[in-house]
């Protein structure tokens, strides 16, 4: 790629470090507590969508209706789990490829964001040692709308100052390959069902091969 990109914007959860395990089990415990069934095929649809969007997925095998009060009650009581379960989370969560490769794209000259709907995005940050390694934050806290639409990257790309167009975006789900895109930013693909799905300007098969395609 050329040395026109000003910027990389990633992703959060799956890019940087994975709590994919820890929402998993936050889910699980709500929706046996509710009688509903839930696995891991369900819950690779949850991949890069809201908090309340994936408990709408999750209630879609309720027999019971629900009203807007008690499903922001089951977020909350999903949340709540899900940040006990985030307390596990150390700086031996973040890997040495994807720490060593961060510092290199700083040190040829790219200003570094993340773009994730999580609310948690700076707890976590706060928890893998990153608390204010990054040049801007756009998480849930900041957007009304989830992925695929492309707001939080359009947020990250403004808190930078820098033109989407100058921008690349490191995604693991196709909800996030999908915001990129429309928000006029280059999408690379890193594992997920990110890689493969078409829309991607590029396939990473490892974080460091980022610095392949960023000279």
């Amino acid at each position: 790629m050329e040395k026109t990109l000003k910027a990389v914007i990633f992703d959060l959860d799956g890019v940087i470090c994975f709590t994919d395990k820890y929402h998993y089990l936050a889910w699980k415990q709500l929706a046996d507590r509710l009688g509903i069934y839930f696995d891991e095929v369900i819950n690779n649809r949850l991949r890069g969508v809201s908090r309340m969007a994936s408990l709408e997925i999750i209630l879609e095998r309720s027999e019971k209706a629900y009203s807007q009060e008690e499903k922001e009650a089951f977020a909350e009581e999903k949340n709540t789990t899900y940040r006990q379960l985030l307390a596990n989370m150390s700086p031996a969560d973040l890997a040495d490829e994807v720490k060593n490769t961060l510092d290199e794209l700083r040190a040829r000259g790219y200003l570094l964001a993340i773009g994730s709907s999580s609310k948690n995005t700076k707890f976590i940050l706060e928890r893998i040692g990153l608390p204010t390694y990054f040049d801007a934050i756009a998480d849930g806290t900041d957007i009304t709308h989830s992925k695929p639409h492309p707001e939080v990257f359009l947020t990250a790309a403004s808190k930078l100052g820098v033109e989407p167009a100058l921008c690349a975006v490191v995604e693991d789900a196709k909800a996030g390959i999908e915001a990129a895109k429309a928000g006029g930013m280059v999408a690379l693909a890193l594992h997920g069902d990110a890689e493969g799905c078409g829309l991607e300007d590029e396939n990473l098969g490892t974080f460091a091969d980022l610095l392949k395609y960023l000279p």
